[in-house]
């Protein structure tokens, strides 16, 4: 399972749609695979229930997951694949990321080094 960062500027619902479609991106989570039910992930990460089916809708709004009724919340059978305007999101963010880091002083090669770890650290995981 995923930890929560009380800390961190991410909502914690947000954090929980983000650690599941990590772990179905990384194959730890595979179609079909149930996820716990509600009152059991709300114990585990000690959230309000509500925080957690709030997390279930939107990961089911975004086809990551499907319910069947009276038995509970499914892996899809098709990873989401993003769309051109997704990306075009994400890579602007990137930018922004990394023109901050520049401004900031970090020499470029640092920068560089540092997305070639995290990269790679993601893929052993």
């Amino acid at each position: 399972m995923f930890r929560l960062d009380n800390k961190s500027r991410k909502s914690i619902y947000e954090q929980i749609v983000d650690g599941f479609k990590e772990m179905i991106v990384r194959g730890e989570l595979l179609p079909g695979d149930r996820l716990p039910s509600v009152r059991e992930l709300s114990a585990q990460l000690t959230v309000n229930p509500n925080t957690i089916q709030k997390a279930y809708a939107a990961l089911e709004s975004q086809d990551w997951i499907y319910t069947v009724s009276g038995k509970g919340c499914y892996v899809g059978d098709d990873i989401k694949k993003p769309d051109d305007k997704q990306l075009e999101g994400i890579y602007a963010a990137i930018g922004t990321a990394l023109s901050e880091l520049l401004y900031l002083g970090v020499p470029e090669e640092d920068a560089k080094k540092r997305i070639i770890e995290m990269i790679e650290e993601r893929r052993s995981r």
